[in-house]
């Protein structure tokens, strides 16, 4: 565990906390601690469900562009541990609560889409920001939370949808203040951890086992492409841009483009 994953423990309730200044951007080695610190919770015989929040400016932003920068190599790591992380909430043995507040980017819709249940603050705001960040990802997950149109269409723009559109699309249980987020998470995980942990046990491995493909599968294929995202000079531009606070230039004429019309 880091400094920017903490534990709380409540009766049957384990509450993790990111807490990492000023964005909560993870960088690889606390993407990797993340997903251990979740996996390891799934052994505790005396825990009923888990809660994953945040604390900060916003909930998650994702991965940390300037270590990628700065270490373009370590994009292997990283995804590696965005996998493990969202594999581990997914196929957890317990349910996951994550209650979200702020900005919900890049791997935080990845822990968000991979929740069993999803609490939002009415501060919070959904996006997939990866096209303007020279990587993909996080699809899979967004369409565990909205319809596929409205999943391209956030990927291609990288517009976000705000709290109250996400409500009506589906996505959350149900949308706080941001004063009353922690309480009402620990409130319905309090409900949850009233019942039986072998019932929950079996609900949460059943409920998996019905859903409509593999979840991880579907995420493996997409960090494929952040690979062959990386081996781009656009991909290396928008990080550069990213880091020096400049939009991004993207100068070269794609190959296929022509004057005139097509014949």
């Amino acid at each position: 565990m880091t400094q920017a994953i903490v534990v709380h423990e409540h009766p049957g309730i384990a509450e993790v906390v990111i807490n990492k200044p000023p964005v909560n951007a993870l960088d690889s080695s606390e993407w990797h601690a993340l997903a251990d610190c979740i996996t390891q919770l799934g052994a505790h015989d005396d825990l009923r469900v888990l809660v994953v929040r945040a604390e900060g400016r916003g909930f998650c932003a994702g991965v940390d562009i300037k270590e990628l920068d700065a270490h373009p190599v370590r994009i292997v790591d990283v995804n590696a541990g965005n996998y493990r992380t969202f594999e581990a909430i997914h196929r957890h043995p317990l349910p996951v609560i994550v209650a979200v507040h702020g900005f919900v980017l890049g791997g935080g819709i990845g822990i968000a889409g991979a929740a069993d249940i999803v609490i939002a603050a009415d501060t919070a705001t959904f996006g997939v920001p990866e096209v303007d960040r020279g990587a993909m990802g996080g699809g899979a997950h967004l369409q565990r939370l909205f319809p596929v149109q409205k999943v391209r269409a956030m990927y291609f723009t990288g517009a976000p949808i705000d709290a109250q559109e996400a409500y009506r699309l589906g996505a959350l249980e149900r949308v706080v203040s941001a004063d009353a987020l922690r309480t009402e998470a620990l409130e319905l995980a309090a409900t949850i951890a009233k019942k039986s942990g072998t019932m929950l046990r079996l609900a949460k491995e059943s409920l998996n086992g019905v859903e409509d493909g593999n979840l991880e599968s579907k995420y493996r294929w997409e960090q494929g492409f952040t690979l062959q995202a990386y081996m781009s000079p656009d991909s290396a531009e928008t990080r550069q841009a990213f880091v020096q606070k400049r939009d991004a230039r993207f100068d070269a004429v794609p190959a296929n483009s022509q004057n005139g019309n097509a014949s």
